[in-house]
């Protein structure tokens, strides 16, 4: 932006005109209606989508996930742990400081399309001698000044740049919005992974308590002469081996709580769960719709889209530099020897000044910028197909993922609910006096082991749940505020 500087009185009073610099800005201002723009027009890529998924569902009646999609597992307690990451998660404010960020840098875009406008006042007092008087002569000058001073954008130069800074700033709020359902997603399932390796943990329990029963059972007989020693060794290495599987669980239990005390924004300490089974928690449904529908409700593929926006108008901004800039200034004010009849019509000055500047050599820099800008949008448009097509791989593997999780499971519950039956029996036979306590022991050994692998076929579909409403979005939407 050129600033021209303006018209200043010396020691010696000058001749003063009439100041009317600002009347010409309007005039100015409306060439730019009239400035061409260089840049190649923005085209959406045309990225077909699939007509359906893969995996069989009825795309006829979709029930997306819901913005708060959390709360349909039902618990008090992971509603709580989600309001306190989502106000004290460090990766989410982060992100939130980025949206700051971009909004800052477009508003500092903004300013080259907009007139600058500056006060300068200056106060001298000087002494100097005059040529043909001995004595020399002190003289003061006061002179205040307005300048304002416009870069007119013919060539669309400033625009783009402006138009790539707001795109930009899109793409961080859409980003954003992506971290944040990666956040409250961490939450959920490490709130689940600690509830399955209570679960899991209660259940090692009874089966080590069980082992040990058998044990001594075995220790029993082999006193009456009835078990041997090799069948007591046995069934020692099971309790051992049972015992041996406590450790890890406790580990994992402690450092899923340390990662999910992490992802509220809290210290260790502070998450310490001691209830709540995965037996309580609700199984919401969820059922896509359309796949062309997906794009609309992905954070991550609409980021993709506005860098690629903002890519397109920096191609825009990288032509318009080799062409000329034109810059108007104005300056206008008053000079005057005293102080006292300062802003007196008589005093005025003004000057109006238009500059054009045309690059001529700079070293391959313009041209480079330029090389820069289309690369770098093939590189953004690159990445923004594989966005595209990593968000429907994503929603087909959630997809099958919940549907073959909620198969194990099912079976998982017949196979769990077949040990508890034969648990019963045994325990009837056991009353009945028709088989012994470690036949009923043995028994109640595959109930535990049955149970644990519930545990776990319970978690993984949950796990497979909420991978499947970060899939499709969260529930956020294209129209949907960021």
């Amino acid at each position: 932006m050129g600033v021209s500087q303006p018209l200043r009185g010396g020691i010696r009073r000058g001749r003063t005109v009439l100041l009317r610099p600002l009347a010409a800005l309007p005039g100015c201002l409306a060439l730019l209606a009239t400035a061409c723009s260089l840049g190649p027009r923005y085209h959406k890529p045309d990225i077909a989508a699939p007509d359906h998924w893969v995996t069989a569902g009825d795309p006829t009646a979709p029930a997306w996930p819901s913005a708060n999609w959390w709360h349909g597992f039902g618990s008090e307690e992971l509603d709580a742990f989600i309001a306190q990451a989502q106000s004290a998660n460090d990766d989410l404010r982060a992100a939130i400081a980025r949206v700051e960020e971009a909004d800052a840098q477009r508003r500092v875009t903004l300013a080259p399309l907009l007139p600058a406008l500056s006060a300068n006042a200056t106060a001298t007092r000087a002494r100097q001698t005059v040529p043909g008087n001995p004595v020399p002569q002190t003289a003061e000058l006061f002179n205040p000044v307005l300048t304002a001073s416009y870069e007119l954008d013919f060539w669309g130069k400033n625009r783009a740049g402006y138009a790539a800074a707001a795109a930009a700033e899109r793409a961080s709020r859409y980003d954003r919005t992506t971290v944040e359902l990666s956040v409250l997603s961490g939450v959920a399932t490490s709130y689940f992974q600690v509830l399955e390796l209570r679960d899991r943990l209660g259940v090692a329990g009874k089966n080590l308590a069980n082992a040990q029963e058998v044990l001594r059972g075995l220790t029993l007989e082999q006193h009456a002469g009835t078990s041997t020693a090799l069948d007591v060794a046995q069934q020692q290495t099971v309790v051992d081996t049972v015992n041996a599987s406590i450790p890890p669980l406790k580990q994992q239990l402690r450092q899923s709580q340390d990662a999910l005390a992490i992802l509220i924004g809290s210290t260790p300490e502070a998450v310490d769960l001691t209830r709540g089974t995965l037996d309580e928690l609700g199984q919401p449904e969820v059922r896509p719709g359309l796949p062309a529908e997906l794009l609309a409700r992905r954070p991550d593929v609409a980021a993709a889209e506005a860098q690629l926006i903002a890519a397109n108008a920096n191609i825009a901004a990288a032509r318009a530099a080799f062409l000329p800039g034109i810059s108007l200034t104005a300056s206008g004010g008053y000079v005057s020897p005293a102080l006292a009849g300062l802003l007196t019509p008589a005093n005025r000055v003004w000057s109006l000044a238009g500059s054009l500047t045309q690059p001529i050599f700079q070293g391959g820099a313009l041209l480079g910028q330029y090389r820069y800008s289309e690369a770098r949008y093939r590189e953004l448009l690159a990445d923004y197909h594989k966005a595209v097509i990593s968000a429907l791989a994503n929603v087909e593997d959630a997809l099958i993922a919940v549907q073959q999780t909620a198969e194990q499971v099912a079976r998982q519950q017949q196979a769990t609910e077949q040990a508890r039956r034969a648990y019963r029996f045994a325990q009837m036979q056991m009353h009945a006096g028709t088989i012994n306590v470690l036949t009923l022991l043995n028994t109640e050994t595959s109930l535990f082991t049955a149970a644990d692998q519930l545990a776990q076929a319970k978690y993984a579909h949950l796990t497979a749940l909420v991978s499947l409403y970060q899939a499709l979005g969260g529930g956020w939407q294209e129209s949907a505020p960021v």
